[in-house]
């Protein structure tokens, strides 16, 4: 049997020694006089092959420490599996979890791959701000294994039912970046799958949609005579009227560019990248509004750029037409609330039921897209001819001094 006596005098070129307790335990010599190294010298139930297993340093391991090691493992082989296999299947693990990432590191991960995917820095933006609002208190610091229905529910439960919209999307974001943590390995599937079993039924979308406060449609042409058209000219006035009188997004219209006017043709054709739906849009330009362009072109030198620039040659803020609305107070359909610059798409969509016109040509007016596939698929003309004759009846109504 062996002793601290006899291993506190094992030089480098002795033989192994064997232990004696254990069957196949031995201490190797090392470089210095009075070390080892502990082996377990057994043959894999599994394989049917002599294997080594190394079971630390003599003297930082005792002989007693060794054997203790040694029986664990012998117990492991006698019950049919490999304690070097097993060891080594450990050790996996470990560094497995040791990269599980927290919940706010995945999410900040997710968010840098799809932000080159979104429109603009705003909304990739909102995409971050609201999970670190809503949901990095509660679990940014907790590793993604470690997160269960249960803790999703908790995070969205405040605001499930006040902003159903907001935690939809707050859910929606979650669900991403356990898809993505799924996607990596580092979870079995996605917890927030099932998370609505834990919340109250919210409300459906048809009630819980808020439109934009909008003016309606009746009363555009005293908007027109009384504020458009009333006092000193302004480049704030003429953006909305033509906005008005376009139907288009304010940010098509602040973003608009000359090299994007066809004076000749009456047309302004806005390019897929800046349009919502990906897809070129043109859009049939009354004479009122090639007016309003050609007083803007005054102000251009080279005719090129930006029809609307702000002083530092950039797109105007989205809040200018907004503004202009809120400080004259200009009243919408929505009850004590203040009409928006996008409600007045509204607006003209009221108006174009009203006089009849037939729904594909108002909504391609508004660059909705076909939701059918099928009839997508098949409807490829943008019917700008009959856009145009409806838009000219849109500015009459708009411009009636009557």
């Amino acid at each position: 049997m062996l002793s601290d006596a006899k291993a506190r005098k094992l030089k480098p070129d002795d033989k192994p020694v064997l232990d004696g307790t254990v069957k196949g335990l031995y201490l190797f010599p090392a470089q210095t006089p009075g070390t080892g190294k502990w082996i377990l010298r057994y043959v894999s139930p599994k394989s049917s092959k002599r294997r080594d297993m190394g079971l630390g340093s003599y003297p930082a391991v005792s002989i007693r420490d060794a054997r203790t090691k040694a029986f664990e493992a012998r117990t492991k082989i006698e019950e049919g599996a490999d304690p070097l296999d097993d060891r080594r299947a450990e050790a996996r693990n470990a560094r497995k979890e040791a990269c599980i990432p927290t919940f706010e590191e995945a999410a900040r991960s997710v968010h840098s791959d799809l932000s080159p995917g979104y429109r603009n820095a705003k909304h990739a933006r909102q995409w971050i701000s609201t999970l670190e609002a809503t949901v990095f208190p509660k679990l940014g610091e907790r590793r993604v294994d470690e997160l269960g229905p249960g803790d999703f529910a908790a995070c969205l439960k405040p605001i499930w039912l006040k902003t159903p919209e907001t935690a939809s999307r707050v859910k929606q974001r979650c669900e991403a970046v356990m898809e993505w943590c799924a996607a990596h390995g580092f979870i079995m599937a996605s917890p927030v799958r099932v998370v609505e079993k834990l919340l109250p039924k919210q409300p459906g979308k048809r009630e819980r949609v808020e439109h934009q406060p909008a003016v309606p449609w009746r009363e555009l042409p005293k908007l027109f005579r009384d504020l458009l058209h009333a006092g000193e000219v302004t480049r704030t006035k003429l953006m909305l009227e033509l906005l008005i009188l376009t139907a288009c997004r304010s940010g098509e219209l602040r973003q608009m560019t000359w090299e994007e006017i066809d004076f000749g043709g009456a047309t302004w054709i806005v390019p897929a990248a800046r349009m919502k739906a990906k897809a070129q849009h043109r859009v049939p330009l009354t004479p009122r509004a090639v007016h309003i362009l050609e007083t803007q072109l005054q102000h251009s030198d080279d005719r090129r750029g930006l029809v609307f620039p702000s002083r530092k040659n950039t797109p105007i803020s989205d809040m200018t037409l907004t503004k202009f609305l809120r400080d004259r107070n200009v009243a919408s359909d929505a009850a004590g609330r203040i009409a928006t610059a996008h409600g007045f798409r509204s607006s003209f969509r009221d108006w174009a039921s009203e006089a009849g016109y037939p729904r594909d040509v108002a909504e391609r007016a508004l660059a909705h897209t076909v939701r059918n596939a099928v009839e997508a698929a098949y409807h490829r003309t943008d019917l700008i001819d009959q856009r145009r004759a409806m838009m000219l009846d849109w500015e009459q109504h708009c411009l009636a001094t009557s």
